[in-house]
């Protein structure tokens, strides 16, 4: 990911929807909901009553080459 696209995510409100981290990974939105419910998701979430958030620091953390 390009230094331009990163500070485009590190502005991003404190969660993003599923689409929207699964569009900054790469990948679909249903791979990255298989991955939330196995427990191997390379990125933090909060689960809110049937709703799911990306938490957009571990989004960031991520794409920089870090951990979630």
């Amino acid at each position: 990911m390009t230094t331009a696209a990163l500070e485009e995510v590190r502005s991003w409100p404190g969660t993003v929807s599923i689409q929207k981290a699964a569009s900054a990974l790469g990948i679909s939105r249903n791979q990255l909901s298989r991955l939330i419910r196995s427990g191997q998701s390379p990125v933090r979430t909060i689960e809110m009553g049937s709703y799911c958030r990306v938490v957009t620091a571990s989004l960031a953390r991520v794409l920089d080459g870090g951990e979630a």
